[in-house]
């Protein structure tokens, strides 16, 4: 427990909430410089339009009541509002005052030339904000006309404004900091929650690296994505776990059948030895182990065959191949041995059908086939080849009148090392069907079989017409 302490901010659930909280930071950052900038600028807005409405107040009264009733007015209004709070002062367009509120919390408030030549010039009022050392708080101004030769500076402190900002700033940090720390829980939860799957793959993965190669990972309906994880690790599971047994099987299989041809080997070996008492005994002796020894050479070659053809790396020499040549070829081969056993050979094969394939892969096939046929078709039987296709793919079938397959065997006679019992009286060791099935598939194509016990067996072959891309 204290180790997993340790690595906690190693885990996934624990970077994700950092990225979970990272991001609600960044966005509530954004959110506050936005909704600070909003407000900041409709309080603006208000200060001006309260300043210009106050211009247009004045003009009005100077054009009615002139100057004397402007100065009750602006005195009025700086002390309704606080004289440290609010400015006003009449001046003329160089600058000379004429009237004005009173100015002691205001020191050294100047005149802004520029604002003054601007007006002058037919500009109808001028804002500006001043930031002044020995103010508290900043101060919007205006210059407006309130009448012919008479320009109004008018100033407002924004003290109420910043306080407001203030608030606000202190409230949203609060609200934020609540909501981060409420946030970076739920985000620990959700990713804890949305990791709980993971990582009950990840505990099944450690029991099977302990040797339990039965777990599996138990499926929920909680997330299409985790549940997909789920399942493929099942399946991957699933398909190691046939493949070790698969690997078990063969390994039993190649032991039985190296232990046989070894035994004939050390058996011949031993009784020569021992009661040999001519040449031609350790001859025949010799000429013994070699024919042992070349059919544990075959078997073991076949062996590679089918697993760099399954692994994909064959080495296949591609190129044009007549399969019509192929298979007349094979059925001239065979003639003899079926001539032996009284069986019929038939080929009907059409002229030019051609594949693109390793010329000599192809022919081992189609021996095999014809070899199995012919070794499992009694007397007076037939053996059909036949060669046939369409526009994108080439058939070849092997027919014959043999002892058949039953339904429970039909589907494992492509594994390696397996036989059907009614064919273990006949030589060979079960690798020449998975062969077949291993050129097949190389070239792109697939093997189909039907058989009736006791009727016989059609295998047939299908191969692209086209190179493989």
């Amino acid at each position: 427990m204290f180790s997993k302490k340790l690595r906690l901010p190693h885990t996934l659930a624990f970077r994700l909430t950092l990225w979970y909280a990272l991001i609600f930071t960044i966005s509530s950052f954004g959110a506050y410089l936005v909704f600070n900038l909003l407000i900041a600028s409709g309080l603006r807005e208000r200060t001006d339009q309260q300043l210009l409405a106050e211009v247009g107040e004045l003009s009005s009264h100077l054009a009615l009541k002139g100057v004397d009733a402007v100065e009750l007015d602006i005195t009025h209004d700086a002390a309704s509002v606080g004289l440290d709070r609010m400015f006003l002062r009449v001046l003329t367009p160089e600058g000379k005052e004429l009237v004005s509120t009173d100015m002691a919390s205001w020191p050294d408030m100047s005149v802004n030339r520029s604002a003054l030549q601007r007006i002058s010039t037919g500009t109808a009022h001028v804002f500006e904000t001043l930031a002044m050392p020995q103010l508290r708080h900043k101060v919007r101004i205006l210059y407006g006309i309130i009448g012919p030769g008479k320009i109004i500076q008018m100033g407002k402190s924004l003290e109420d404004d910043e306080r407001f900002l203030e608030a606000f700033r202190e409230k949203f940090f609060i609200i934020m900091a609540t909501l981060m720390t409420f946030g970076a829980l739920i985000g620990w939860f959700m990713a804890r929650r949305a990791l709980q799957d993971i990582e009950e793959v990840t505990q099944t993965a450690e029991s099977i690296s302990k040797g339990a190669i039965e777990r599996r990972v138990p499926l929920k309906a909680r997330g299409g994505e985790i549940e997909r994880l789920a399942s493929t690790f099942n399946k991957m599971l699933d398909r190691i776990n046939g493949l070790i047994n698969g690997m078990r099987e063969m390994t039993d299989s190649i032991a039985h059948d190296l232990r046989s041809p070894i035994t004939r080997i050390r058996g011949i070996a031993e009784m020569t030895l021992t009661t040999g008492e001519s040449l031609d005994e350790y001859e025949t002796m010799a000429a013994n182990t070699i024919e042992e020894c070349d059919h544990l050479l075959q078997m073991i070659e076949t062996m590679l065959d089918i697993s760099e053809l399954e692994a994909g790396a064959g080495n296949l020499a591609m190129q044009q191949v007549d399969l019509t040549r192929v298979v007349g070829d094979a059925c001239e081969l065979f003639q003899p041995l079926a001539e032996d056993k009284n069986i019929t050979v038939v080929a009907k094969v059409p002229t030019g059908s051609h594949v693109h394939g390793d010329i000599q892969r192809l022919q081992r096939m189609v021996a095999n086939l014809l070899d199995n046929a012919i070794k499992y078709t009694p007397s007076d039987g037939t053996v059909t080849v036949s060669v046939d296709g369409d526009g994108s793919q080439t058939f070849v079938s092997v027919r014959d009148t043999g002892i058949g397959i039953s339904g429970d065997e039909l589907a494992n006679i492509f594994d390696r090392f397996y036989r059907c019992d009614r064919s273990r009286s006949e030589a060979g060791v079960g690798l020449g069907l998975s062969l077949v099935m291993a050129i097949a598939r190389s070239h792109g194509g697939d093997v189909a079989v039907s058989s009736f016990p006791g009727k016989g067996s059609t295998f047939t072959v299908s191969l692209p017409r086209k190179p493989l891309t």
